[in-house]
């Protein structure tokens, strides 16, 4: 089992192309842990605005009666994805990880592979 230090360690150093992390608390909205990001990206803006997105997909699954639970959420933009896990593990309710990835750089389906593994292997 991992912390939130090395597993957000772990985001940068074995997924290809991330450049930022952050475990969130989508209840606060408030960054639990960053890594990376820079000064023109900031990951607790970031966090912040994606627990927006995370609320209304869920309220929007509620309205629908959907009973799946949420896997992940990818936003494309055009030179970068970002994408929010959903913590599901044990002491994880509440939380999801954030990840932004150079679009040119980034494989995503082995992005999405790796951050599911990482994200097991979490302990809150």
């Amino acid at each position: 089992m991992a912390n939130t230090e090395t597993t957000l360690k772990e985001c940068l150093a074995s997924i290809e192309g991330a450049t930022g992390v952050a475990l969130v608390d989508y209840t606060s909205g408030m960054a639990l842990g960053t890594l990376g990001g820079s000064k023109t990206f900031d990951l607790n803006v970031a966090a912040a605005g994606n627990t927006d997105v995370v609320r209304a997909k869920m309220r929007t699954m509620e309205h629908l009666g959907l009973k799946g639970g949420i896997e992940d959420i990818l936003i494309t933009l055009s030179d970068q994805y970002h994408l929010i896990r959903l913590i599901t593990g044990r002491g994880g309710n509440g939380l999801f990880l954030y990840l932004v990835l150079d679009g040119k750089r980034a494989n995503l389906a082995m992005a999405r592979h790796q951050l599911r593994k990482i994200e097991e292997d979490l302990e809150v």
